[in-house]
């Protein structure tokens, strides 16, 4: 009788075994589902646009454009950042700001304090 009760332990045993494992398994190959599935996201997407030439700048630049930094939603007139940032375009001022862009801000960097003269007496 004892022999009998250790064979059906032994037999349930050995048929909880793979269900415990299978978890594992199902983890193993969603996790590879899910790497492929990045795989071919990032296959698909498009490269990232060329930045602007220095000729395509000045030509922008001749024509009144502004360079829209799509990631900041800020846009430059001019200066260090106008067709440099990583992500950005050209458009007209009018249109930035209808888009829901705003102009950047002039840096105090560089100015001169302008001072009132001192008062003789």
């Amino acid at each position: 009788m004892k022999k009998m009760l250790n064979l059906i332990v032994l037999a349930a045993f050995a048929l909880a075994i793979p269900a415990f494992a299978q978890p594992a398994a199902s983890k193993a190959t969603t996790a590879a589902k899910t790497a492929a599935t990045d795989k071919a996201t990032k296959a698909t997407k498009a490269p990232a646009p060329a930045p602007p030439t220095d000729s395509e700048i000045a030509d922008a630049k001749a024509k009144g454009l502004v360079w829209v930094n799509t990631e900041t939603k800020v846009y430059h007139k001019d200066g260090a950042y106008y067709g440099k940032t990583k992500k950005g375009k050209f458009m007209t001022a009018a249109d930035a700001d209808k888009a829901g862009y705003r102009a950047a801000k002039e840096s105090p960097i560089g100015k001169k304090k302008t001072t009132a003269p001192a008062a003789k007496k």
